[in-house]
């Protein structure tokens, strides 16, 4: 299929996509900011720069986007059906990339909880649970939610 826009449109789009203050990212940061958390924005010295960094709590969240980091699973972590082998391959890097710095950040003793797109989306009514993980979970690394909202086809 013939993409709609000119390669030039198509690469401006591409470029407005921020990796930094998404909307989810945002609703999350209102919603533990709310609840009397304070944390540190995206830290240069921590590896994968994480979105957020409680280090009263020595945690380190990720937002991460369904089709940026591949959330199994997930509806909105379809591959394009255009130039699939391309696709394919920049977003098994992202989720290659994203395992080592999470094996980083543990090491170096964070706990890490990765916060999908979807759950902020569509239930984030439910989103309680990630004070408790900040708070009280011995669990190195966590992700919330545990299961997509909406499934994706197979």
């Amino acid at each position: 299929m013939i993409d709609v826009v000119s390669a030039e449109v198509r690469s401006r789009m591409m470029a407005g996509i921020r990796g930094k203050n998404t909307k989810p990212e945002i609703t999350v940061r209102r919603y533990l900011h709310s609840l009397g958390y304070r944390y540190r924005l995206h830290k240069k010295d921590l590896p994968g720069r994480p979105d957020l960094v409680l280090a009263k709590h020595k945690v380190v969240i990720f937002v991460h986007g369904c089709f940026w980091h591949c959330h199994q699973g997930c509806f909105y972590s379809r591959i394009p059906k255009t130039r699939q082998a391309f696709w394919s391959d920049k977003l098994g890097k992202n989720v290659v990339r994203d395992e080592h710095q999470i094996k980083q950040l543990c090491a170096l003793g964070w706990r890490v909880i990765v916060v999908w797109e979807c759950g902020v989306k569509h239930c984030f009514d439910s989103a309680f649970c990630l004070s408790e993980m900040i708070s009280s979970s011995h669990e190195q690394v966590e992700s919330w939610p545990l299961y997509p909202p909406r499934k994706g086809q197979v």
